[in-house]
């Protein structure tokens, strides 16, 4: 069956516009309720939010939805992501929501779930969603004495930050750092600034002070420019970008320098495997992370074991086959001893722990490898199958033998949008960039030929 609403992380698109409609939301809610309503106890559902404008509208539908399925709401307001799964854990709820488009500009808005035990549903659990959504779903509305009860509840934020604080080892403290924090005007503008400075950190916030409009705009991780430029200014240690919904994170060192979550993985792991609390020995990331990381886990005995691109695909690789550190080059930094889901300012403070243990700079402590020179680019299909056609399945097995000894070659499918991403990287920056320019003209033929 054909996906119609979830996408790659949960139901995305422009508010207001289908699918992102308040009457998609409310049949969520009634959907979602339906399936998760099981057993004789009274259910109950957690909702958090980033702080877009349009999550006052999609909260209140999802709201009507899962009352009207006969389940108590529990309304977070805004908060991050990694704090809605852990306190549906916490609050033993059946299930959580965030309703967050994560790094997107304000005009859109999304979806995401998660079960009883905190983590994103499965594609089996998404897949009923999609079916009940386009059915009549009258039929499974709560009689009037069963219809469920909405409160909001102040305070949570208050958990997360404990047990986020608690992730640092004790025998750290951030004193004598200078942080500058980048907050995107998103779901952590109130947790991270006070979770860094009651740690003892001086910290410097920006994008803090969130109107409905400005989350992700000109900060976080699509401008890092700006972060960069206020660890400049006030001299800081190290600047701490966090995105909309608070998953992920982005390092900027003292000299302005963006660190990417290859190489934060690459601290970490090297870390907890001195500690001894790597399990898996090694580390899960996906098709997108750069050959340098593989390397240079492997130079120390440790693995590197690639998934689909998204974070759910880490997750469920970690779940399956035990391994406690995975994540996204992009800065989705799973840690399973800490949490379900990426969580940026967890993984903030791990390379906190690094950096004031060392004694060193930022600098020094996360830059752990040299990056292969990584080419991508897209082409954009509108329609036909041009990964199938004789001519370019010959140009991609061509160019995996000429980079088999020193590269890699990647071509997906983009997941979100009508493209084909050509990924290509290897020692010789001149090569890669051929090879992709070739691979995009063959495909491209193929493409305006169809």
């Amino acid at each position: 069956m054909k996906r119609r609403y979830f996408g790659t992380d949960g139901i995305r698109g422009q508010s207001n516009i289908f699918p992102m409609t308040p009457d998609l939301a409310m049949r969520v809610g009634i959907a979602v309720g339906t399936i998760f309503r099981n057993g004789d106890h009274r259910h109950r559902v957690v909702i958090g939010k980033d702080t877009r404008l349009s999550g006052y509208m999609l909260e209140n539908a999802m709201v009507a939805g899962f009352t009207a399925a006969g389940l108590d709401v529990f309304l977070l307001g805004p908060i991050p992501t990694p704090a809605v799964a852990m306190l549906t854990r916490s609050l033993r709820a059946d299930i959580g929501v965030m309703i967050s488009a994560s790094h997107n500009p304000y005009q859109d808005n999304g979806i995401k779930l998660f079960g009883p035990d905190g983590y994103k549903l499965s594609d089996a659990i998404e897949m009923q969603i999609e079916e009940l959504l386009d059915s009549d779903l009258s039929t499974q509305l709560a009689k009037p004495a069963d219809i469920g009860r909405a409160k909001r509840v102040e305070g949570d934020i208050y958990r997360y930050i404990e047990q986020a604080k608690r992730t640092l080892p004790r025998d750290v403290t951030l004193q004598g750092l200078r942080i500058a924090v980048d907050c995107a005007n998103g779901a952590a503008y109130k947790v991270a600034p006070l979770a860094l400075w009651e740690l003892g950190a001086d910290v410097v916030t920006i994008g803090a002070e969130p109107d409905g409009r400005n989350i992700n705009l000109e900060c976080c991780s699509t401008h890092p420019e700006t972060i960069q430029r206020k660890v400049h200014e006030v001299r800081a240690d190290i600047g701490i970008a966090i995105d909309g919904d608070a998953d992920r994170v982005q390092i900027i060192d003292e000299n302005g320098k963006i660190i990417d979550g290859d190489q934060l993985m690459a601290v970490i792991a090297e870390s907890w495997a001195a500690d001894g609390m790597l399990r898996g020995n090694g580390i899960v990331a996906t098709v997108m992370s750069n050959l340098g990381l593989e390397r240079f886990l492997k130079g120390r005995g440790l693995g590197l074991e690639r998934t689909k691109v998204g974070d759910r695909y880490v997750v469920e690789h970690m779940r399956q086959n035990d391994y406690n550190v995975g994540g996204e080059q992009s800065g989705h930094i799973v840690l399973s001893d800490f949490g379900t889901t990426g969580d940026g300012l967890v993984a903030a403070l791990q390379i906190l722990a690094c950096v004031k243990r060392s004694g060193k700079t930022v600098s020094d402590v996360c830059n752990r490898f040299e990056p292969v020179p990584q080419v991508l680019k897209n082409v954009r299909v509108k329609a036909g199958a041009p990964l199938e056609d004789a001519s370019v399945l010959q140009a991609i097995a061509d160019a995996e033998s000429e980079l088999a000894k020193n590269g890699r070659l990647l071509i997906r499918p983009s997941g979100t949008e009508p493209l084909i991403r050509v990924m290509a990287e290897g020692d010789d920056r001149a090569q890669v960039e051929r090879i992709v320019d070739e691979l995009i003209s063959v495909i491209g033929a193929v493409r305006n030929a169809a």
